[in-house]
């Protein structure tokens, strides 16, 4: 029988995903990263962006927004910040989500945390929105 990977996928929430995969790509901080049965163990920062996983013919996209994954004996443990499965971000949501956060930004009389807030809004929205687009470029091919 082939290897697997074991990937649970966690948020201080809640369990967005738990289960086998063949391959795992992460949104790692200093870029994409395969992950393939039999990876050396490893700890790595994430980025905002997506965590793709395949299991044979399935595949689930996931748009987190930062965190840390272990790799460690056929089992990636992913620990973000927020996590929500492509199938079901709203896209408009997430649009003006992003028009409120450039609107927050072009404010002149802005504190830093506000500031914050916002661009942290703003990469959120943008990786929802990246996310829920690709999927949908992927179910057109």
């Amino acid at each position: 029988m082939d290897k697997r990977l074991t990937l649970e996928l966690v948020t201080p929430e809640r369990s967005a995903f738990s289960g086998e995969a063949d391959f795992v790509t992460l949104p790692a901080w200093e870029g994409e990263m395969g992950i393939l049965p039999g990876h050396a163990p490893f700890v790595v920062q994430l980025a905002p962006g997506e965590v793709r996983l395949t299991n044979g013919d399935d595949r689930h996209f996931f748009a987190v927004s930062g965190g840390f994954a272990e790799i460690k004996d056929d089992k990636v443990s992913v620990f973000a910040e927020t996590a929500e499965l492509a199938d079901v971000i709203d896209e408009e949501r997430a649009r003006q989500a992003l028009e409120r956060a450039q609107a927050d930004l072009k404010r002149t009389q802005t504190d830093a945390q506000t500031l914050a807030q916002a661009q942290a809004s703003m990469k959120r929205a943008l990786v929802r929105l990246k996310v829920v687009q690709g999927r949908r470029k992927k179910l057109s091919r």
